[in-house]
Order: structure tokens, then sequence, then C-alpha cells
């Protein structure tokens, strides 16, 4: 993973840090997560911030072997 110094408004960092701490992650996590989802929904306009979501999700289960057989039509 590159590191790299960048300035953010205060303002950006502090809620960073709030809604880090109750997602358990510190800040600058939470702003890479705000960036991932931002870009995400930048790259597909049509898509809901939901579908996004359950998609962050969904990849992080099938990261973890945390899968489920579906079977159609039933």
């Amino acid at each position: 993973m590159a590191t790299a110094i960048i300035r953010l408004d205060d303002g950006l960092v502090g809620k960073a840090k709030v809604i880090g701490q109750a997602q358990s992650r510190s800040a600058a996590k939470q702003i890479e997560h705000w960036a991932k989802i931002g870009r995400m929904m930048e790259d597909n306009p049509n898509l809901s911030y939901q579908f996004v979501q359950d998609a962050l999700i969904a990849k992080a289960e099938k990261e973890v072997g945390e899968l489920e057989a579906y079977s159609f039509g039933e």
C-alpha cells in the first residue's frame, strides 16, 4: 500500500474520526471507505447507495469465505 501525505479539510478529518470510531475504523480508513464508495458511485451513477453498500458487503463475505449457494427457481 502506498503512503502519501495529503492535506484535508479539518472538518472532514474530524467527521471521519467520529464516524470511524463508531464503525471501528481509524480516521484514515474511514476516509478510504468514503473514497471507495464515492468512486463506485461516480463509475456507476445509476446504482443506488444501498446497492453499492451491499456489493461491498458481498465482496467482503466472499473474501472471508462466507458464501451460500444460490438455487434458481426454488
